[in-house]
């Protein structure tokens, strides 16, 4: 039942790494008021866990738990919670999102050094075992899987091979990976995986969840370095207590994200919806080739969530006033994050399909032209 309520038509699709364009029937999901005590809340919630685990790896030794906050509030719990006092993290970036997790090691005051591969490079296996062995107190590795600075998508199998041969804890940020590309987390050695709600499983924003090699989490009692991002407490009061939260949960959030799973089972599963996001980029590539835009990546290390572009040479061109073109005719894109080069990003994930990436491109033409003019 919602009182009469409808909802007005999206006035533009969101073409971003998330938040993203969403469907109307999880948007409904969320008219309905939730109690966070209620029984029936709770079992929905441990319905979720049950799934988001079994969406990441098939491997009964894993566990998982949803925290409040954003994405990053997510990575910081694992990250302050993993790492022990006597340990030290080993960050490897190249891109905004690993610098990011090297920042939130220093704010929680935890030894961490970071291997910079730059932000047009994959990350090399060898140098990271090199570095592991140069550096015998490093305990954890920590890697972004789709780093949505430039849209790579870094070979997060590898990087796990090499770090659990040196016996070393393997915390994988899959923020914009799960749930629209086909791995398995215990395969690519991820002990702590890493997602959102409003990423590839296309919910709306609201909270994180990590899916967790269960010993490795039963070691973090005591560890976390603050309250409210204490990922065993939180874990261990869902455990015992059926789904109970610690602290107020973004019940609204949480029903639109299982009706968002519901969606993506139906949809064919992560099989599926990878390829229709697979299809998207390649429509935009090459649509985007043919205006004379340049992508950022070469194809090999391009992800299916977002190409970068390489701002274009036509004169007069600003990206703030394209940006508002693209808008009037119904889309949102993204400014670039990189810093070499001045870029923009357009995102393939969503409730967005071949045929809007085909109007999309007719919308940039007819922008292109205005910039010109």
């Amino acid at each position: 039942m919602n009182d009469g309520f409808s909802f007005p038509p999206n006035p533009y699709l969101l073409l971003t790494p998330g938040p993203l364009t969403t469907t109307a029937t999880v948007k409904a999901a969320m008219l309905r008021d939730w109690c966070t005590w209620d029984e029936d809340y709770n079992r929905l919630v441990e319905e979720i866990r049950r799934e988001v685990t079994a969406l990441a790896t098939s491997d009964p030794g894993y566990t998982s738990v949803l925290l409040q906050g954003s994405g990053t509030f997510g990575v910081e719990a694992a990250v302050t919670t993993a790492v022990p006092e006597e340990g030290e993290l080993l960050v490897v970036a190249n891109g905004a999102y690993g610098r990011r997790i090297h920042e939130i090691a220093r704010r929680g005051r935890i030894p961490a050094s970071l291997l910079d591969f730059g932000e047009l490079a994959a990350p090399e296996p060898e140098r990271i075992a090199s570095e592991i062995k140069r550096h015998p107190r490093i305990s954890h590795v920590a890697l972004v899987h789709c780093e949505t600075t430039t849209g790579m998508l870094n070979p997060a199998g590898a990087v796990g091979r090499v770090v659990k041969d040196a016996g070393r804890v393997f915390i994988l940020d899959a923020m914009s990976s799960l749930g629209g590309i086909p791995f398995d987390a215990a395969a690519i050695g991820a002990d702590f995986l890493v997602s959102s709600a409003n990423k590839c499983i296309q919910g709306v924003p609201g909270f994180s969840f990590v899916v967790a090699r269960r010993s490795e989490l039963e070691k973090t009692r005591g560890r976390a370095r603050s309250l409210s991002l204490d990922l065993h407490d939180q874990w261990e009061t869902m455990e015992k207590q059926g789904g109970k939260w610690r602290f107020t949960s973004p019940t609204h959030v949480v029903r639109a994200f299982r009706q968002a799973l519901v969606e993506l089972e139906a949809e064919g599963g992560v099989t599926a919806r990878h390829a229709r996001y697979r299809e998207n980029g390649r429509i935009l590539v090459e649509g985007m080739e043919a205006l004379g835009f340049r992508p950022l990546l070469p194809a090999f290390l391009r992800s299916p969530i977002i190409t970068a572009f390489h701002r274009p040479e036509h004169e007069g061109y600003e990206f703030g006033r394209f940006y508002r073109l693209l808008k009037e005719k119904g889309f949102v894109i993204y400014p670039g994050k990189v810093t070499e080069t001045e870029t923009f990003r357009i995102g393939h994930i969503g409730d967005v399909h071949p045929q809007d990436m085909r109007r999309l491109l007719q919308a940039v033409e007819k922008s292109m032209y205005w910039v010109r003019a």
